[in-house]
């Protein structure tokens, strides 16, 4: 499992990175790379660099597995766990690229202040705010599960504390500020990761609008 899960590992980064922003690049003239956002030390950089962290154990915890350099947890370590991650990785995969697809050219990484993109409310976007990263936890736990060591939990642990600060701290607040009242309406609607799960609460106005 442990050159499986690397190959799904790099084939992950490369269709959902790479290749995507060469695409976002063709189709818009930007790659949609923005980088790490805040300045060094703020949560905000905190979130981007926790990705960062995770990308870089993710790719070291099948490849060190496969060198023979860490050993598996045994309690992890099972024909059926094997399977049962492979099967959520590439799940996880096929929905990350097709809440990609879904975003457009409103597809970026990171927030660039001033910027103003469209704000998709289709297809998984109308059953959760973040269908990206809602698809990437089962991703990361799958691969995790394929070659269960330290490093991988620790890819694995940094994967959603990254996602976390990223979409409470970052995505959010920047969201609300460019599209005001369209997202909290869109928000006070659809989860955040799972549907129905973690809507936020409309503004006060909003709320007398609807009544």
């Amino acid at each position: 499992m442990e050159a499986l899960g690397l190959v799904l590992f790099l084939a992950y980064v490369v269709l959902a990175f790479g290749l995507r922003s060469v695409l976002q690049r063709r189709r818009t003239g930007s790659t949609g790379f923005h980088g790490i956002s805040g300045r060094p030390g703020s949560v905000e950089w905190f979130a981007g660099v926790g990705f960062v962290v995770a990308l870089v154990l993710g790719a070291a915890a099948p490849a060190l597995a496969l060198a023979g350099v860490v050993e598996p947890i045994d309690a992890l370590d099972s024909a059926a766990l094997n399977v049962l991650g492979a099967v959520l990785a590439v799940a996880g995969i096929l929905a990350s690229l097709a809440a990609q697809v879904a975003m457009g050219s409103s597809w970026r990484i990171g927030v660039a202040e001033g910027e103003r993109t469209t704000l998709v409310t289709t297809g998984p976007f109308a059953l959760v705010r973040n269908p990206f990263f809602a698809a990437l936890v089962p991703t990361a736990l799958g691969l995790t599960l394929m070659v269960p060591s330290w490093v991988a939990l620790a890819a694995l642990a940094a994967t959603f504390l990254a996602i976390e600060l990223q979409v409470r701290i970052v995505e959010e607040p920047y969201l609300r500020q460019t599209h005001g009242a369209d997202y909290a309406t869109y928000a006070a609607r659809v989860g955040r990761f799972v549907p129905g799960v973690g809507r936020l609460a409309a503004p006060p106005a909003l709320q007398r609008e609807a009544l």
